[in-house]
């Protein structure tokens, strides 16, 4: 025996030894995302690894020691300086003077006034503490305020941490005695304080709430833009100035357009109050779009397209010279340009006048604008309807900003801007909003273009590839003896596959060995050549369907179906994001809602599948002779879904791009290949998992797929003949309809050209549409 009794006492004297006590997972989480910080940077003040921490906030791990003790003190100060920051709850979101607060001495969260009151206004609570300052923590009880589960304490009460929870408007939370009024010699002092810490902003939404006073922020800021979001300028009949047409169509009401410069139209256009309201609390409003049509541009005294750089538009070139006479007289009027310059989508702006922006965006038509880029506009079109379709365009999408992939990406950012105004003890700075990409970060190695300098070093097979199918394969003897073959297309599949996906928010990780966790988005490097899949179906892991042969990269989308499929996953390394959301959600909701609207407009409501499938099969038939307008804008809207994706990985282009260097692209927070891969990947597990579905229940399996267009043998030419079930019903495998996610009818072909197509090595989904080629962008 080695013990001594001296030892021993030793232990006992110290007291009993306990583990310091945290809250419970789901709480540690949302009380770091509520100070606002990261995981990265939350682990390395910690000195551990991101996925270590990952495991500590989630409660797959439980911190132990010293790094508890730490965990557990970096808590505590979160809940202390929201505490702060509750008390002053009552501060405005724009620099304007407020009633001093009553602040309390300590920790702190707020508690609902009664019921009288005009609007809830917080007094403060103390959170219990032990004698050496530390907060009591005890079993998790119903917060007296939310209902929430909450291990802390106030008054002896459960409590949620300060600046955590809400009492329900507009019925007080249980009353919970409030602490003796600070002394009002003392309350300057408690106010300073609370100003202390840095003002961790609370989550706002991007839809709801009121500003101070009141005013909903959404009505206020629509109320400034009553012309609407933009003009077609035309030569007016009689050849005297310029008329203006709004978004509906229609000529503007109130002052016309003035003067013939185009200084005195960007101030037409600010006075006039054309624009939108932003999309988020804490967005901008959208400029106002001026739309120039060929005569309205000569009236203007802008030149003509052309070749000559001195006296034309040089498409090659894309803007005009700094010293052309338009540039110059904007210029001296106090104008100035981005750095894209005049081109066919110019933004003019000056200085802010009384705190409002001052922008203007043209869209030049002769300089061919609108030619191309995803707007296919009918030929022909007068400015009163090319101000129809525009309209339509930006009130049911986003007001257009170039192509409709530039569009598409203006409106993700509109939806979750980048940053929001935080008050500091030095006054007023930027600061992140949750769940948006705030920062410019590089990408992975295995995740870039090669154009990329961190390409430049790789091998060949370190790369991750994403690109949806391409595949075909021989016809099965069933399959020979078939009299047709149907074309079946997934309605915007890249939009459908964006809802609700798991997106980084911040920088790669590199880690080694790491365990999978289909809850973090990266690219991981494993081996599924051991999984055996259905030959008759397209593999799910490789572009052309065939089944991996060794170590690739996969991201986390491909992993996880791996895992589902029954794989057993060990990747080798990995490059991890350890900040997610559903970054494109928003996004996703207001496409998909523009394109179901427009679908519906034409003709196809969104339950007319389910009600009569045949009627909804004619009417898609028949979507050609409807309103040119809206199938302007139903492609535009397909256009800027996919576009907008792309965007994510967008290539150098342009005629100052020299190999090796980086491009602008690259300094955009929304510049990030894996948001992409993540998509397309996501795309294409949903169509094999429904792929499979049929294979099971029907026992049919496509012959052919490219990209979303997937062709089945079939005895009839129907998009029924292929999914209907031995009783007569249709399959839900595949279902028909309009929304996302769901498919139609492509195209049909006598199986005797598909055998001709295959001998070919021609893909025949290339080839199923109807009167033409199928594109693997449609």
């Amino acid at each position: 025996m080695t013990g001594t009794p001296d030892a021993v006492g030793a232990l006992l004297g110290s007291g009993p030894r306990r583990a310091v006590p945290l809250p419970e997972p789901a709480e540690r989480e949302r009380l770091r995302v509520a100070y606002g910080l990261g995981k990265a940077e939350t682990a390395q003040a910690l000195g551990i690894s991101a996925s270590t921490f990952s495991a500590w906030e989630q409660g797959r791990r439980e911190p132990q020691g010293e790094g508890r003790a730490a965990y557990a003190r970096l808590l505590e100060g979160i809940v202390a300086q929201l505490a702060a920051e509750e008390a002053a709850a009552a501060e405005p979101l724009v620099a304007e003077p407020e009633p001093e607060p009553v602040a309390a001495v300590g920790v702190a969260v707020a508690v609902a006034e009664p019921e009288s009151a005009a609007e809830p206004v917080g007094q403060a609570v103390m959170l219990d503490q032990h004698p050496d300052g530390s907060l009591v923590m005890a079993g998790a009880a119903p917060c007296v305020q939310c209902g929430q589960p909450s291990v802390y304490r106030a008054q002896g009460r459960p409590m949620h941490l300060g600046g955590f929870c809400r009492p329900p408007a507009p019925t007080a939370a249980p009353a919970i005695a409030a602490p003796p009024a600070v002394p009002p010699a003392a309350r300057p002092a408690a106010r300073s304080a609370a100003k202390a810490a840095p003002a961790r902003a609370r989550s706002a939404g991007g839809r709801g709430g009121k500003e101070r006073g009141g005013e909903d922020w959404e009505q206020a800021a629509a109320a400034r833009f009553p012309a609407g979001p933009l003009a077609v300028l035309e030569v007016a009949a009689d050849g005297r100035g310029l008329v203006a047409y709004g978004a509906d169509g229609q000529e503007t009401v109130g002052e016309p357009p003035t003067g013939r410069t185009l200084g005195g139209l960007l101030e037409w256009a600010l006075r006039t109050g054309l624009g939108t309201a932003r999309l988020h609390r804490y967005g901008k409003d959208g400029d106002p779009l001026l739309v120039l049509t060929d005569a309205a541009a000569t009236e203007l005294g802008l030149p003509p397209a052309g070749r000559d750089e001195k006296t034309q538009y040089v498409p090659r070139i894309g803007r005009l010279p700094d010293t052309h006479r338009q540039v110059k007289a904007l210029t001296k009027d106090g104008w100035q340009l981005t750095r894209r310059g005049f081109g066919p989508w110019a933004r003019i702006h000056r200085e802010p006048e009384a705190g409002r922006r001052q922008c203007v965006q043209l869209c030049v038509l002769p300089w061919g604008a609108l030619d191309s880029a995803g707007w296919k506009l009918p030929d022909g079109l007068a400015a009163p309807e090319l101000a129809r379709l525009l309209g339509t365009y930006a009130q049911r999408v986003h007001t257009p900003r170039g192509s409709t992939a530039v569009s598409g990406l203006e409106l993700v950012t509109a939806l979750r801007p980048p940053t929001r105004p935080v008050r500091t003890a030095g006054g007023w700075t930027s600061g992140p909003v949750e769940g948006s990409r705030s920062r410019v970060f590089d990408a992975a190695p295995p995740e870039v273009p090669d154009e990329h300098p961190l390409a430049a070093e790789r091998a060949d097979d370190a790369v991750l590839i994403a690109e949806a199918w391409d595949w075909h394969r021989p016809l099965t003897e069933r399959e020979q003896a078939a009299p047709f073959a149907v074309g079946l297309d997934v309605n915007t599949a890249f939009l459908a596959a964006a809802g609700r996906l798991n997106l980084p928010l911040s920088e790669p990780v590199h880690e080694l060995d790491p365990v999978f966790d289909r809850k973090t988005p990266g690219s991981w490097r494993a081996d599924l050549s051991g999984l055996v899949l259905d030959p008759l179906l397209p593999n799910p892991f490789t572009p052309d369907g065939s089944a991996p042969t060794g170590p690739a990269w996969y991201s986390t989308a491909k992993l996880a179906y791996a895992v589902e499929l029954g794989a057993e996953v060990r990747p080798s390394e990995g490059w991890l994001r350890h900040e997610s959301g559903p970054y494109l959600d928003p996004w996703h909701k207001r496409l998909r809602q523009a394109y179901v609207d427009t679908m519906a407009a034409l003709g196809v409501p969104l339950d007319l599948a389910d009600r009569d499938p045949d009627a909804f099969l004619a009417a898609m038939a028949a979507l050609g002779t409807g309103d040119p307008a809206e199938l302007a804008v139903l492609g535009a809207i397909k256009q800027t879904a996919k576009g907008t994706i792309g965007k994510f990985r967008e290539r150098p282009r342009g005629l100052g791009y020299r190999p090796g260097q980086r491009w602008a692209a690259l300094e955009r927070p929304t510049w990030d290949p894996l948001v992409r891969a993540l998509v397309i990947d996501t795309a294409t597990v949903n169509l094999h998992r429904k792929l499979a579905r049929l294979r099971a229940e029907l026992g049919t399996a496509p012959l052919a797929v490219l990209s979303d267009c997937a062709v089945f043998a079939a005895p009839g030419p129907s998009a029924t003949d292929v999914l209907r079930r031995p009783d007569g019903t249709l399959s839900g495998a595949l279902r028909l309809g309009v929304s996302p996610g769901h498919v139609k009818f492509e195209g049909s072909r006598p199986l005797a050209e598909i055998r001709g197509l295959l001998a070919d090595g021609a893909n025949p989904a290339r080839h199923i549409k109807t009167g033409g080629l199928v594109s693997a962008d449609e």
